[in-house]
């Protein structure tokens, strides 16, 4: 996978579990969905990530989580959300409007409790992921480094 070469660029950014099977599948579904290719991705363990959760003051070694930033160029301010947030978030970005009223109309606790729940046992579930080529060639501009 080839990182995007304007890691700067304007738009928003999903940091998500670099290492995890389930997290992966998730990422290549937003992209299929995504058609009009506004979203980016960047591994929660990867330098863009870690330096995104370091000058937030966000823990950099937990990736039972997910991160949505709005917009990658103007990521300095407490402008991002976490978790299920994050989800309807990226949701609404690729245009997948009714799921995401679907997952908001649950309760924020139960939302969460259930994403925390998946994260425990996503690993013994789906295993890690084992890196292969991206069915679009093209979609490998897509990630951050």
């Amino acid at each position: 996978m080839t990182p995007a070469h304007n890691s700067s660029a304007p738009g928003p950014v999903l940091l998500f579990d670099g290492e995890c099977g389930l997290c992966h599948r998730v990422v290549r579904w937003l992209l299929r969905l995504d058609r009009r290719g506004v979203l980016r991705f960047a591994p929660l363990q990867g330098p863009a990530a870690q330096e995104f959760l370091r000058t937030q003051g966000l823990p950099t070694d937990d990736f039972d989580s997910l991160v949505w930033v709005p917009d990658w160029s103007r990521r300095e301010g407490k402008n991002f959300a976490l978790r299920t947030d994050g989800v309807i978030a990226a949701l609404r970005a690729v245009g997948a409007t009714r799921r995401a009223a679907g997952l908001a109309l649950w309760p924020h606790a139960w939302r969460d409790a259930g994403y925390r729940l998946v994260a425990r046992w996503r690993n013994r579930a789906f295993g890690p992921w084992n890196a292969g080529p991206l069915p679009r060639p093209e979609w490998a501009a897509r990630f951050l480094e």
